[in-house]
């Protein structure tokens, strides 16, 4: 039983009250980083399907950066501390306090004395945890086996592990993790396919990694080798399927290796998760979570593996030091894949994805206040996951292209080479990086590029007045069938013979917003867009659909969002529902659907929708 340290005062509503923010501090996370940092994490957790939770105890190794500290602050969301040591086993004082509906908890431990090293805290987490989601056999593809998953990025890491949540401070790690036998456990570090399952695991990741990039998977996983440092894990059923649509990836990397240099996480293995996963890929090193909707089966939606892929150099070895910073992760990442791209599938498919990029980020510029349109995105009064945006990702991208425009392919690859060789293992903030390019490119290249030319796209609004926006012949056969379609032309007599996915895509976005019902029949009859089983056909089809009030698609729709869970459909797709008066179908949909979808994006969509819960 341990002495209680006094709480602090709890604070509620907004994150700081202060008018005047520090740009290099990170306002999502409660940790004296600056005083004592967690360098080292061993993790010893058991995982109970039964209670839906994990249980065990974190040791974590602590650096002193200043003297005379004798408080760790860490970050923690709904965990239960049953205790706190030392190494030694001697009790350490520990208190909550601070508590936010967006930050969780500060856990607030007493040191003792100043040479404590390393700090014990046995937990469980909740079964409501942000971070983590537990599936009944029924969710999964097998149908007969449970499965977990955990979601950290941005601060989620911390509803299930006590530690400094923030991509400031660094940390390696190693884990035992007892799981039900015939289950097998995989983490973002390295994993060994063929360990029995008996029912414990061993992990270690000797290079440090920004704590949102901590990952764990339970289930029914088995694993093919797509080549010598890649391959798949899935459930058993969908793994020859995966394997074959990832094939490609050890050539990606190859590629990856030729422009940014050596690949530094030894492997690049992927997890093919199931469909309630929220996002695309995350790109935990040498395990990339993946969503099942990339599975088109004609490989026309892997960017987002090569996505991923490029995150291994730009976000996971050079990464953002608070969320304000997300664009230098993003925005380079996406140029990256854009290049993996252009070399693995050609220069058509890189300009169509370009092309593709820029139409979202016109979309956005619409519905994102002015003041949210720069590149840093100033969400530190606000939740981090409002900082995923089309202009952290594709007016990023955006600059970090024209950058290429402006120098030369060769000039600027000698840039993005030096760049991350230069800030390789290190979390750096817009300034720092600002301040680099002001040393680098404006100085070795004052006729390409001037200060105040970096300056506006950093932190002016929009996109600078001169920016050329990125083209495609490849689209002209789309516009042209287009406007025959919309002067009356029957789609049975459109010449579409050869588009890919693209191209389909960007004829559902130039579509006008308001098209009759006829002509809404006659594209379904004719292409079969409500059965579509390519996910991003499907969800640009059925947003022109609900607008349009298409209600022929509403079973289709509803089987879709009761089936997948990643944020990039559901939540465009219910927003539609929403501002088309689909009130009724919404609740109706929504209510199956929810216990579907993971924590995080339950928790979007009940403050979008301004739906309570209990």
């Amino acid at each position: 039983m341990h002495n209680q340290l006094k709480p602090n005062k709890r604070a509620t509503g907004r994150l700081t009250n202060s008018p005047t923010l520090d740009l290099n501090q990170d306002y999502h996370s409660f940790a004296n980083t600056e005083q004592v940092q967690v360098t080292h994490v061993s993790l010893d957790l058991v995982v109970d399907f039964d209670v839906q939770c994990l249980s065990g105890y974190a040791t974590l190794s602590l650096k002193y950066l200043q003297h005379n500290v004798t408080e760790l602050w860490l970050d923690s969301r709904d965990l239960t501390v049953l205790s706190v040591t030392t190494v030694n086993g001697e009790p350490l004082d520990y208190v909550f306090s601070d508590v936010s509906s967006i930050l969780g908890q500060k856990l607030c431990i007493n040191l003792l004395k100043l040479d404590c090293e390393k700090v014990c805290i046995h937990y469980q987490t909740s079964p409501a945890a942000q971070g983590l989601q537990w599936l009944m056999p029924e969710q999964t593809a097998g149908k007969h086996l449970p499965y977990l998953f955990s979601q950290s990025q941005p601060i989620n890491a911390r509803s299930w592990i006590p530690l400094q949540d923030t991509p400031k401070a660094r940390i390696t790690f190693d884990a035992k993790v007892q799981v039900p036998k015939g289950l097998r456990a995989v983490m973002s570090a390295m994993n060994a396919p063929e360990t029995p399952l008996d029912g414990v695991f061993y992990f270690e990741m000797e290079l440090p990694i920004p704590t949102h990039l901590m990952a764990l998977a339970v289930g029914d996983i088995a694993f093919k080798a797509v080549g010598p440092r890649c391959g798949v894990y899935a459930e058993p059923n969908m793994l020859s399927a995966a394997a074959a649509e990832f094939e490609d990836t050890e050539y990606m990397l190859e590629v990856a290796e030729s422009l940014l240099g050596p690949y530094a996480w030894d492997r690049y293995d992927m997890l093919i998760l199931p469909p309630s996963f929220p996002f695309g890929g995350m790109e935990n090193p040498r395990l990339a979570f993946l969503t099942p909707t990339l599975i088109a089966g004609d490989k026309s939606l892997v960017s987002t593996v090569a996505h991923e892929l490029a995150h291994s150099w730009t976000g996971n070895l050079v990464s953002n030091a608070t969320w304000r910073d997300l664009w230098l992760n993003e925005g380079f990442t996406t140029y990256f894949t854009n290049r993996i791209v252009e070399a693995v599938y050609g220069k058509e498919q890189a300009e169509l994805e370009w092309v593709l990029e820029f139409g979202r980020l016109k979309e956005e510029v619409v519905s994102l206040p002015k003041d949210k349109q720069t590149l840093p995105a100033n969400v530190q009064l606000d939740d981090p996951n409002l900082a995923f945006n089309r202009f952290t990702y594709d007016k990023a991208s955006m600059f970090v292209h024209d950058l290429e425009r402006r120098l030369g392919r060769v000039e600027f690859d000698k840039f993005l080479f030096n760049y991350v060789k230069h800030f390789a293992f290190q979390a750096i903030t817009t300034e720092v990086f600002v301040e680099y390019a002001q040393q680098t490119l404006v100085q070795l290249h004052p006729d390409k590029i001037t200060e105040t030319e970096l300056l506006t796209w950093v932190y002016g609004v929009g996109l600078p007045k001169d920016y050329c926006a990125p083209t495609s012949s490849s689209l002209d056969k789309v516009d042209d069938a287009l406007a025959h379609f919309l002067q009356g032309t029957a789609a049975t007599h459109l010449i579409v013979k050869g588009w890919r996915v693209h191209h389909w895509q960007y004829f559902m976005t130039q579509l006008p917003e308001v098209i009759s019902q006829v002509q809404l029949m006659d594209l379904d009859d004719t292409f079969h867009f409500t059965q579509s089983t390519n996910t991003e056909i499907a969800c640009d089809w059925f947003r022109v659909a609900i607008r349009n009030h298409y209600d022929p698609v509403l079973p289709a729709l509803s089987a879709f969002l009761t089936h997948i869970g990643r944020g990039k459909f559901v939540r465009p797709l219910y927003a539609e529902l929403q501002i088309a008066g689909y009130h009724k179908e919404l609740a109706d949909i929504y209510a199956k659907a929810r216990a579907t979808y993971h924590p995080s994006i339950q928790v979007q969509l009940d403050k979008a929708l301004n739906i309570k819960t209990e």
